[in-house]
């Protein structure tokens, strides 16, 4: 091969993008005779929803993503309303892994909104980060100022049963919480560069390798409280908080533990305490 030509080849194979996930979900929810129902659904690329029978009056949308897993440079968008009156909850088909990253930062952006009277849980599985895994995600929810929410975000430093350890990467999660446009919440939380020196921080997280952090906003908080530090009150590394901002109640408890199957034994009966005693989603059990 004439070596003009050669070059030519590698030049080109080098400019060659590595193909990339992309995807963008949408469901609005409406009440018809008391039930909720759809008012609108919309998917694209490899974000997916489906809706699973319910026997309450309420929607249960489980999001899929059809890649199979999140690296660097995938992008997801998803939006949510719960029309007025409306009860959906949101979970996923599985726990989201995010690979390592060979280049570029994966994105994932939620958007939630509650109108009047209306309930929106947003419970996914899990998400996995594996090592150099790179990941920047966000929660912006907009609520009613009767509307309520529950939102549980649980991550794993790698699966300690396969051995797993995330020694370096990227992971950003942002929350913004509105309620009558007043900022009731908002955190910013960044695992940079030598996560497992990080993670090792007694004031972070002291060696653990799975956390979650959980945000109810209702006006029954106060009730809810003293059976939640009664579930937590032997629980190494977990804690529960009441505030009232801008008007609203809420509650905030935080989670670490040694793995994901300890972290889900504390975990599932709090949701299900500010469900009403109602089970998580399905799936978390399949």
């Amino acid at each position: 091969m004439p070596a003009g030509k050669h070059l030519k080849n590698v030049t080109e194979a080098a400019i060659i993008a590595p193909q990339r996930a992309w995807g963008k979900g949408r469901l609005s929810a409406k009440s018809w005779r008391g039930n909720t129902r759809i008012a609108e659904l919309y998917q694209e690329g490899c974000a997916k929803i489906r809706l699973p029978k319910t026997f309450d009056g309420s929607m249960e949308a489980v999001l899929i993503n059809s890649s199979g897993g999140v690296t660097g440079g995938d992008r997801l968008a998803w939006a949510f309303e719960a029309g007025e009156g409306t009860s959906l909850c949101l979970t996923t088909q599985a726990c989201e892994k995010i690979y390592k990253a060979s280049a570029g930062t994966a994105e994932i952006e939620t958007r939630l909104s509650a109108a009047a009277g209306a309930r929106i849980d947003w419970l996914p599985q899990e998400t996995i980060l594996f090592d150099r895994a790179s990941l920047s995600r966000s929660l912006e929810v907009d609520l009613a100022a009767d509307a309520v929410l529950l939102a549980v975000e649980a991550v794993l430093l790698g699966r300690k049963a396969m051995g797993e350890a995330v020694h370096a990467g990227l992971f950003r999660d942002r929350w913004r919480v509105r309620s009558g446009d007043k900022l009731i919440h908002a955190e910013n939380l960044t695992l940079d560069d030598e996560i497992a020196r990080l993670a090792a921080r007694p004031a972070v997280l002291g060696g653990a390798a799975a956390f979650a952090t959980l945000l109810y906003v209702a006006a029954d908080c106060e009730a809810m409280l003293t059976r939640l530090r009664a579930a937590l009150a032997s629980v190494a590394g977990a804690g529960v908080s009441h505030y009232k901002v801008g008007g609203r109640d809420k509650l905030i408890a935080r989670l670490v533990a040694a793995d994901g199957f300890e972290l889900r034994k504390i975990l599932i009966p709090l949701i299900s305490h500010l469900r009403k005693d109602a089970s998580v989603p399905k799936v978390w059990t399949l």
